[in-house]
């Protein structure tokens, strides 16, 4: 594809402009003067938020929708005999994938940085993004969950700075060459793509070959460190919690709620304090990712203390929904072993009575190689709830089954229904629980059935004022 398509063309249709990650690409064309059109199949707030810029959206996708566009993009999800995509095609339009549009707008920007990992993406872009708009650099960002601070998951800024994130699955963080690059964990997952863990590591070494001036690593992550080996294209930072980082915490301290506060180290000399309102060992990591990346720019480490300490979290990152009766009811994206286990195990020391786990589990090749690993985190929690495997983009080739699972889990509870598993927690919880849902499918909406519920019968919200991320 050619990477000056955007100086060729006006006139952008976007297929699927709701996505999470087509909608803040789609604000930044819109204000860089292009004109848009958009189609989707489903409404959402973000359809809402494209709307308010005057963009037109139609609901469904159909040939005529594409106007006299002179470039299609298109969300992953979308099928090659979509009726855009094909009409597009028999008038030879050029068409191209969210990705390869990510790689194209992020190379407009002098500082584009590039939060890659398989584990704390969304959190870590987030946390980048509201300590640089706090340290006055207003970046424009594109972040794959909502957060607060922005009321959204994308922004527009004025600076020649971008954040996003750079996933890893099917290569899709190849398309990328940023300025600055973030590596927070390298770890076996996606491997009905990648095979092995080596051959995921190959690729976390081709991105890195493809950053041009800065690579942020986690230092204590062996993968990691073997990623960015004889790469000499970008200088080299370390973090973590050992102290021959660069940087690094030292003093970490238990806080109420399982938040966690830690001195900022760097060189091995102090330079800030740190108290996090999100728990969780992980979010120190991301936190030491996020004020390495904002100390390199030039904030103030004491600003991005202050703002690291107001950080609360994105959507489906350990979100509290609410409190009814007691029964704290909350959701979260965690669908890998280790994102399980640093979920449940913070969730595990937030003080409630006991912990309720109703996890989905997802893709039939990512539960069949990572059993094990997924039953040792599930007996973390005092109870766990399953539903059956979501598919995604597989045929049960392996013959795994929930049952499977669960069979390794004592105690766990097999049912077919987001209906069934809302009614087993709600019949069965008593007031201190936490009923956490989780997974990377549409488990959230087992926990907005479960929050209906309790206000259909009654049951009026209490105050929350902690959440986790993930």
């Amino acid at each position: 594809m050619n990477h000056d398509i955007l100086e060729q063309v006006r006139r952008i249709h976007f297929v699927g402009i709701g996505g999470s990650g087509m909608c803040p690409l789609a604000e930044i064309l819109h204000h860089e003067g292009f004109e848009l059109t958009g189609s989707d199949m489903n409404e959402s707030d973000t359809l809402e938020r494209i709307r308010s810029y005057g963009i037109p959206v139609t609901m469904g996708h159909k040939a005529e929708n594409i106007g006299n566009a002179e470039l299609v993009v298109y969300t992953a999800a979308v099928k090659h005999d979509n009726a855009e995509l094909m009409a597009a095609e028999e008038r030879g339009i050029p068409t191209i994938e969210r990705s390869v549009m990510l790689g194209i707008v992020s190379r407009r920007y002098k500082n584009s940085i590039a939060v890659s990992g398989t584990h704390g993406k969304t959190t870590t872009t987030a946390m980048i993004t509201q300590v640089c708009i706090d340290g006055g650099v207003d970046p424009s960002a594109i972040i794959g969950g909502k957060l607060p601070a922005i009321g959204g998951n994308g922004r527009v800024g004025k600076s020649e700075t971008i954040i996003c994130e750079a996933c890893e699955y099917v290569d899709t963080f190849l398309q990328l060459s940023p300025a600055i690059s973030v590596i927070l964990n390298i770890d076996a997952d996606h491997l009905d793509y990648f095979g092995t863990l080596e051959n995921i590591i190959k690729s976390f070494h081709q991105f890195s070959s493809q950053t041009s001036r800065l690579l942020v690593i986690n230092g204590d992550d062996p993968n990691c460190r073997k990623a960015v080996e004889g790469i000499q294209n970008a200088r080299i930072i370390t973090f973590g919690m050992n102290e021959n980082n660069d940087y690094s915490a030292h003093g970490i301290s238990d806080l109420p709620k399982a938040c966690e506060s830690f001195s900022l180290y760097k060189n091995g000399e102090k330079i800030s304090d740190i108290t996090l309102s999100v728990p969780g060992k992980h979010n120190v990591l991301n936190a030491l990712a996020a004020a390495t990346v904002a100390d390199y720019l030039g904030i103030d480490p004491k600003t991005a203390a202050e703002s690291l300490g107001r950080f609360t979290g994105v959507h489906r990152r350990f979100e509290i929904l609410g409190k009814f009766d007691g029964v704290t009811v909350a959701d979260d994206f965690a669908h890998h072993p280790t994102e399980l286990n640093a979920t449940l195990t913070a969730a595990s020391r937030m003080g409630f009575r006991a912990v309720w786990a109703l996890f989905q589990p997802h893709t039939y090749s990512r539960t069949y190689l990572l059993l094990e690993d997924f039953a040792r985190a599930l007996s973390i929690p005092e109870h766990v709830v399953l539903s059956p495997i979501l598919a995604v983009r597989e045929t049960n080739t392996y013959q795994i089954y929930a049952k499977d699972l669960a069979d390794k889990v004592p105690g766990c509870v097999c049912l077919d229904t987001f209906e069934e598993m809302a009614d087993y927690a709600m019949e069965h919880a008593q007031p201190g629980d936490l009923i956490l849902t989780l997974g990377g499918g549409d488990i959230y909406k087992c926990a907005n059935l479960i929050v209906e519920k309790y206000q259909k019968a009654g049951k009026s919200a209490e105050k929350v004022c902690c959440t986790v991320a993930q």
